[in-house]
């Protein structure tokens, strides 16, 4: 062998006679099945390909790849397995001189089949697909930095390479992968062929530049669409961990964008088909935000919000398929695991979002809600989690462990309160009037119950901590006086028990901003009506309405005079310490725009664009608006009780 590499070296226009020799008495003795002559001459092969590296290689290299395709087409396994290894050497060769011509098609396929393979005997079959990951490692390295070589991430190869090594991950699902790289697995578990899989797995992409991320994770989709892998999770999950933490993080918005054009794509799907993809987009979404999201942070809100309308719209009518009902029955549980899971993801995410952007995004969940009243029922409500949009100090919790009910000394609570920063100021002084529009117009519902009371009393409270000022808790206050005065009318057709959560609603919160805005006299008005509801009228307060068994009449006869908070006499209280006085002793009556009455007559999915312009006269709310925005008119009754 030292001769061989000595002459080699010398006479370099030789090596391809010498290549051409040793290919020629390598394919007799594999046909003669003198298989220990096989391995001397790959030996060969090797070790004059790892010494030469002058012009004329490529013609000894071509000889080289027609003997390790003679061993791969063989069908012995230990000459598959030699083959491999001498691919593998190869590919780690920096050649000098560049090869116009050579192709990888045929050992990207017989790798990729080695793969699956199906050997009756365990530890060979595992040996066998571990060379097929090794050989595919090795196509990867060999290519996917030379341009002259054909393109590994076209998507002909990338559709045998990605489900190939998506195969043998998957047969490991038991060892989940919990960090960046697996680096803390023990020797022998690396040695395995799904640990081997995901370092040639994260080595792919980790290679990917910006225009080969999408070739590199559409098979993925399509390998979990058509093995049904989207219903367990787990497994997708874990997919999509391995590409986030091993691509360039810039690069993580364009895996966002393709989860959402799959969830768009599987509209129709059953609901846990589509709660898996939710759930994916969940661990992806969280992991980009750490690094870059792109332009995609409204289009997440935008699908989101659109396949929660669509779930509901599914849940009332019962099918997929508007025209023809009862085509593909739907289940309804499954459905509301669906709409928790994408509250969820919305909530996950805005929760990552830094706070000028949170703002934004709650004026974009509003723009999306409906008007209430143009959908027939409102679904029970989720965990609430998109409250965090508002909750700076964590105070959300602190509201949520208890049941709604009047707290006589809130200092238990141990809230958070903070000045208003400028920012807030700014958001709540262009966009207020929209927000207590839907908290009142959402009171009104018919179909509302007892969780949806619950979450506009956080969502006021939250408010009331983060967002207010001086102006604010003024319009808060007329706002819970306005709701006082719903739950009075008699033109609105209200139930019984919907007009008693209203007045145990108003009541609990001004329970709560008495205290926070520390004026005794105020407290003192709303101390003196309660305890006279609880002697009279406790079907007024929250303690007797949000429970189990609402202890409520069966008509609600006039009420009057002390059993009711004055908005004269709370004004006259509050003017004393220096609050607007003729802002609180107008009533507060929501303001339609055109936005709203154009949306009662555009259809589901419609996306309209229009300029909002409401012009300032006499009354507070009418403050001048002027903005361009484009606005789906989609019904989430969710969402009214979540931002």
């Amino acid at each position: 062998m030292e001769k061989l590499t000595f002459y080699a070296l010398s006479a370099p226009e030789k090596l391809d006679r010498i290549g051409a020799y040793l290919s020629e008495r390598l394919s007799r003795d594999v046909a003669r099945h003198r298989y220990g002559y096989v391995c001397i001459a790959m030996e060969a092969l090797d070790q004059l390909l790892m010494a030469c590296h002058c012009q004329s290689i490529n013609l000894f290299v071509e000889s080289f790849l027609k003997m390790v395709r003679k061993l791969l087409e063989a069908d012995k396994p230990n000459l598959q397995i030699l083959g491999t290894n001498s691919f593998v050497k190869f590919a780690n060769i920096e050649e000098d001189t560049p090869s116009y011509h050579r192709s990888y098609d045929f050992f990207v396929s017989r790798f990729s089949e080695m793969c699956h393979s199906n050997y009756e005997d365990p530890d060979i079959r595992t040996k066998i697909r571990m060379a097929g990951i090794k050989g595919l490692q090795g196509v990867v390295r060999k290519t996917v930095n030379d341009e002259l070589q054909a393109n590994i991430w076209d998507p002909q190869h990338m559709d045998k390479i990605v489900p190939s090594l998506l195969f043998n991950l998957q047969s490991g699902e038991g060892t989940e992968s919990r960090s960046p790289s697996p680096l803390q697995a023990s020797e022998k578990e690396r040695e395995s062929p799904a640990e081997l899989t995901e370092r040639c797995f994260r080595e792919l992409l980790g290679r990917s530049a910006y225009g080969n991320i999408k070739n590199a994770v559409t098979p993925v989709l399509m390998h979990l669409d058509n093995h049904s892998l989207w219903e367990g999770k787990t497994f997708a999950v874990r997919c999509f961990k391995i590409i986030m933490y091993s691509i360039q993080s810039q690069h993580s918005h364009l895996v966002i964008q393709q989860l959402l054009g799959h969830l768009d794509a599987n509209s129709k799907s059953s609901a846990t088909v589509r709660a898996g993809i939710v759930e994916v987009l969940l661990e992806a979404a969280a992991i980009a935000a750490s690094g870059s999201v792109g332009p995609t942070v409204l289009e997440v809100f935008n699908t989101l919000l659109r396949h929660l309308r669509l779930s509901v719209d599914y849940e009332l009518t019962g099918s997929y398929d508007r025209i023809n009902i009862g085509t593909k029955i739907i289940k309804e549980h499954e459905e509301r695991q669906l709409q928790e899971a994408v509250i969820r993801t919305i909530g996950s995410f805005a929760n990552t979002l830094p706070t000028y952007q949170r703002s934004e995004v709650m004026l974009f969940i509003m723009g999306k809600v409906p008007i209430p009243g143009m959908h027939p029922t409102l679904p029970s409500t989720g965990s609430g989690t998109d409250l965090i949009l508002i909750d700076r100090h964590d105070n959300l919790p602190k509201f949520s462990t208890i049941r709604l009910v009047i707290i006589s000394d809130i200092s238990v609570l141990k809230l958070k309160v903070d000045k208003c920063s400028r920012q807030d100021n700014l958001f709540m002084k262009k966009h207020a009037q929209h927000l207590y529009r839907h908290i009142y117009l959402c009171s009104k519902e018919q179909s509302s119950v007892q969780p949806h009371f619950e979450k506009l009393y956080s969502l006021l409270a939250l408010i009331s901590m983060e967002l207010a000022n001086e102006e604010v808790v003024v319009d808060l206050i007329r706002v819970a006086l306005a709701l006082q005065d719903l739950a009075l009318s008699s033109e609105e057709m209200l139930p019984v028990y919907n007009r008693c959560a209203i007045h145990a609603l108003s009541s609990a919160y001004l329970n709560l901003i008495s205290q926070l805005t520390t004026v005794p006299a105020f407290c003192q008005h709303v101390h003196e009506v309660i305890e006279m509801r609880q002697k009279e009228s406790p079907y007024l307060l929250p303690e007797d309405v949000f429970i189990e068994n609402p202890k409520i009449p069966k008509t609600l006869e006039k009420l009057e005079g002390e059993l009711l908070f004055q908005q004269a006499k709370i004004t006259e209280v509050l003017g004393g310490s220096g609050y607007n006085t003729e802002r609180l002793a107008t009533p507060y009556v929501p303001q339609f725009t055109d936005e709203d009455r154009l949306s009662k007559r555009k259809s589901i999915g419609e996306t309209i664009s229009l300029q909002v312009e409401v012009e300032s006269r006499n009354s507070p709310e009418k403050e001048e608006v002027k903005e361009n925005m484009k606005i789906y008119n989609s019904y989430n009754p969710h969402l009214v009780f979540h931002f």
